[in-house]
């Protein structure tokens, strides 16, 4: 991936998560190549998760579903 990336769209955001789930990269070591918080990509590894699981849901939850299952502490006042 490029080093020098400015803006973290999510078509950039996915290919370094894949990059982790494949074991081509830690967070550790994308935290340190460009210069992001070990969080913030573990939160992005999170979401890819969350979304996978639920694309592969017989049935999947909708948006605003997804929304409502997170914690009040995550969302603010659990209200959209």
């Amino acid at each position: 991936m490029d080093d020098s990336i400015k803006r973290w769209t999510a078509k950039r955001k996915t290919a370094l998560v894949i990059e982790i789930i494949q074991g081509k990269t830690t967070v550790s070591e994308a935290s340190r190549s460009f210069d992001l918080t070990p969080s913030e990509i573990e939160g992005w590894v999170e979401d890819a998760k969350r979304g996978m699981e639920n694309s592969l849901r017989a049935n999947p939850l909708d948006i605003r579903e997804q929304y409502e299952l997170l914690p009040i502490s995550w969302t603010g006042s659990g209200v959209i």
